[in-house]
């Protein structure tokens, strides 16, 4: 792929700022379920849906839109889609019945596709010996979005209303078009063929690509876990003992933010020999924060460690991940990314869903033995994959 430019260190890190940003579409309804079940007068479990919806929309969006960064100039589309984006915004902020509101969520994740474009023109521009490093702080861009985005939309939320966080982020990206239009270089792709035989590459890439498979399937995992932990922790802590309102549920989306400082220094090291190992650190401590999230009975300084676990775990397993599949092809860095992140945010549309329905039937107890057992598994596949490894 060609470009007209090279990336400099502000770059970067407005390349980083527009990632958090955006992806923040994706995470603003979370803290939100409470508000959005009064409104519509529904259970609070049914209200849940539009977490894993919106999250269904982007695994769709990853899948359909993502692969045109390979045929089509990238800074185009991602001012197109991020102009989408508005709409389907306003169109949530507007909505008077919750099935207006579902699909409005379907469509925000659809449109909130923008990072998974930025990743990847970020990976084709950067050398060798410093791809991981830039892709990290890119993450800790993403990552501080999402956090902030629970701790915004719940505050705004808790003192305005849930449609104000609507009308709030249209005008974010609103203001994010008028910035990329300014400052995004252009890029060029070489693929010269049609879509069908563009998205027919994809699968092609599945078959021959070994490390694909491998990333894909323990991010998938990873993802659920994630996810069904923000998720099911507004329903932990809107009920008894603690009560919650909206306002301090959001408070705690700040405690992960020690997961995108973190990320920097997994980016590095994910430019080493053998990066894989950065994925046990990532599956100990998703381990041990479950188990801190078990023993919190009203010990909310362990609930606590337990976020700021879970957080630096994850992007231990996902900024690792990421960087390994941006060094398989690079001409094919956004359909390599269209698989992993399809991948991904379909394990998190599940993950959330299977969160509520632990939760409807078991509580945080069970939900706390699901996720144990996801992370099991996660580890027995990383095992299966190193033996393969060993023998090849």
């Amino acid at each position: 792929m060609q470009t007209t430019s090279t990336l400099s260190r502000t770059d970067i890190l407005l390349m980083a700022f527009c990632t958090g940003l955006i992806v923040a579409n994706i995470y603003y309804c979370q803290p939100l379920v409470i508000l959005i079940a009064k409104d519509f007068n529904i259970n609070e479990t049914y209200a849940g849906r539009i977490t894993y919806i919106t999250q269904i929309g982007y695994a769709l969006g990853l899948f359909l839109l993502v692969p045109l960064g390979d045929m089509f100039e990238r800074k185009k589309q991602i001012l197109f889609i991020t102009g989408l984006a508005i709409v389907a915004l306003l169109v949530a902020a507007v909505s008077h019945t919750f099935f207006l509101l579902e699909i409005a969520s379907l469509l925000i994740g659809i449109c909130s596709i923008v990072p998974q474009l930025i990743l990847p023109l970020a990976a084709n521009l950067s050398t060798d010996e410093n791809r991981g490093a830039n892709i990290g702080i890119i993450m800790s861009g993403l990552l501080v979005g999402i956090l902030a985005s629970r701790a915004v939309s719940g505050s705004i939320g808790f003192w305005l209303d849930w449609r104000a966080v609507y009308y709030m982020a249209s005008g974010i990206c609103f203001l994010l078009i008028l910035l990329m239009a300014k400052r995004f270089p252009q890029s060029f792709p070489a693929f010269k063929g049609s879509y069908k035989q563009l998205m027919g590459s994809m699968f092609s890439y599945i078959k021959r690509q070994p490390v694909l498979r491998e990333t894909s399937i323990i991010n998938f995992l990873a993802f659920a876990i994630i996810s069904a932990f923000w998720t099911t922790m507004v329903l932990f802590l809107a009920n008894p003992p603690f009560h919650f309102q909206t306002l301090q549920i959001g408070l705690f989306g700040i405690a992960g933010a020690a997961g995108a400082l973190a990320a920097p220094l997994v980016g590095k090291l994910s430019d080493g020999n053998n990066p894989r190992k950065n994925l046990m650190i990532g599956f100990v401590l998703q381990l041990v924060s479950i188990a801190l999230f078990y023993f919190t009975g009203s010990h909310l300084y362990l609930f606590v460690i337990g976020i700021i676990l879970i957080d630096i775990g994850q992007q231990a397993i996902h900024v690792t991940n990421q960087t390994r599949i941006y060094t398989l092809i690079p001409e094919a860095r956004n359909r390599l990314n269209t698989i992993f992140m399809s991948v991904s945010f379909i394990g998190a549309s599940c993950g959330s869903a299977l969160g509520l329905w632990l939760w409807g039937h078991g509580g945080w107890t069970l939900f706390c033995f699901g996720m144990a057992a996801i992370t099991v598994l996660n580890i027995l596949i990383y095992q299966f994959y190193g033996r393969k490894r060993t023998r090849s």
